[in-house]
């Protein structure tokens, strides 16, 4: 479904299922997007941190990828993460991903080696020129080591460099401070970045986001509770701000499975990617709980803790 529209919503960055020999397992793929999309979701974003990007190869990448268009089969825009650490090579990404079909692109600012906001620009015009898909900025310092700068987005935004932001920073005062920059909750409507979409990658605060202005959110445990989050998004818009708070704290409840994994034993992101996983193996979505190597599996008394986070947020495990 091409981008006709400024994007919105609930898209979430979809989780890569293995098989036992750790390549993807695109049956278990195709039923994770079929739960995602009859949960409502507005978008699926690909190759995003939560599908293990980093840890896969291009080849890995390209299945997921068409497996993540194919199952989509145009209900919804497909997004697709380009991320590496130098402009060549997110080009070559993004030429695969155009001709896999992505319907648009989600870059970060080059990495590795420290960037001036002027290469960062660079960085992003080209990808858009080159290959000509919207693009989307994905902003994640603990992974790049620099913050995008509110006056660069919006320079780019403005320009029609950029389609959008994915704010994952954890700065919760700079993705307010960036919506004012953008024209604030009742100015983002009109002017040169109307068409621009703020979407947040903080699941916590989902509610507090779309009331101050943000179009969408990017949500890991979405994979997990897709209509949760729609249920949400929907009460916001509707104005019934009650009832988004009341979805957005059984959700807060939820999330805390990412930390089922032992801190002594597992690094969170092995922790929390496990519990997303292991929660679609329980509900049945996906044959296959396992993470990336090297990224540590949870144990069994963490995936029984998963099972329990499921109950109480009202989901049932069927394994």
């Amino acid at each position: 479904m091409p981008l006709t529209a400024p994007l919105h919503g609930v898209v979430p960055p979809v989780c890569t299922p293995l098989d036992a020999h750790g390549e993807v397992d695109t049956g278990s793929l195709s039923r994770l997007v079929g739960h995602l999309v009859d949960g409502g979701v507005h978008g699926l974003f690909a190759l995003g941190s939560t599908s293990e990007v980093a840890y896969l190869t291009d080849a890995q990448r390209a299945v997921a990828l068409e497996t993540v268009v194919t199952a989509a089969a145009g209900r919804v825009p497909v997004l697709a993460g380009v991320i590496d650490t130098t402009t060549s090579r997110v080009l070559e990404h993004a030429r695969t991903a155009a001709d896999l079909g992505a319907d648009a692109l989600v870059a970060t600012a080059p990495f590795y080696t420290r960037t001036h906001p002027k290469e960062i620009a660079g960085h992003f015009r080209e990808l858009r020129a080159a290959v000509g898909l919207p693009l989307f900025a994905y902003d994640i310092p603990v992974a790049v080591h620099s913050k995008l700068p509110a006056g660069l987005v919006r320079e780019l935004a403005e320009d029609g460099t950029l389609a959008g932001l994915k704010d994952s920073s954890g700065d919760e005062g700079g993705l307010r401070r960036l919506l004012v920059e953008l024209g604030g909750r009742e100015g983002r409507s009109s002017g040169p970045a109307a068409d621009f979409s703020v979407l947040t990658g903080s699941e916590l605060t989902v509610d507090a986001a779309l009331l101050a202005g943000a179009d969408g959110v990017v949500p890991g445990i979405g994979n997990v509770d897709p209509a949760g989050y729609v249920r949400l998004y929907q009460a916001a818009r509707a104005g019934d701000w009650e009832l988004a708070a009341r979805e957005q704290e059984r959700l807060v409840a939820l999330f805390s499975m990412v930390d089922v994994g032992p801190e002594a034993d597992m690094g969170r992101s092995s922790s929390a990617l496990g519990s997303f996983k292991q929660a679609l193996w329980l509900l049945g979505v996906i044959e296959n709980g396992s993470t990336v190597f090297p990224q540590i599996q949870l144990s069994g008394e963490s995936v029984a803790l998963v099972a329990e986070r499921l109950r109480a947020a009202g989901l049932q495990p069927v394994r």
